[in-house]
């Protein structure tokens, strides 16, 4: 199935505005949570086909709400793209074992973010 409905899970406005503005201009439908109860509230309702996962966020990081998606049966088909300010081999190796399937340091290369969302398709 095609990657069209992207939610994306971060607690900064600008990020979010960022990620939401090079998605919308190539072509995807896109929905925003500030955090990880949220993000797993919108998930149920909005049935995204792809999740971009900030990882420090207020409440639930996103590790913890990356986990919480690879293990419910409900919603473990959903991949997970963590887009993080972390940038150790050791973040990215533990976001992958997590559950997330791509792991992406800020600031997201915008060409780098569509590029992992074509091979996810």
């Amino acid at each position: 199935m095609a990657i069209k409905k992207i939610l994306i899970v971060d607690d900064s406005p600008t990020e979010r505005y960022y990620l939401t503005d090079i998605l919308v201009k190539h072509g995807y439908e896109v929905a925003t949570a500030e955090n990880g109860e949220e993000a797993l509230a919108r998930i149920r309702v909005e049935k995204p086909q792809l999740i971009l996962m900030d990882v420090v966020m207020p409440g639930a990081n996103g590790f913890q709400v990356t986990r919480s998606i690879a293990r419910d049966p409900a919603l473990q088909d959903v991949p997970v793209i963590i887009c993080s300010s972390k940038n150790q081999e050791t973040d990215r190796i533990w976001g992958l074992r997590q559950g997330a399937k791509e792991y992406l340091v800020k600031p997201v290369d915008a060409a780098d973010l569509l590029a992992k969302i074509a091979a996810l398709d």
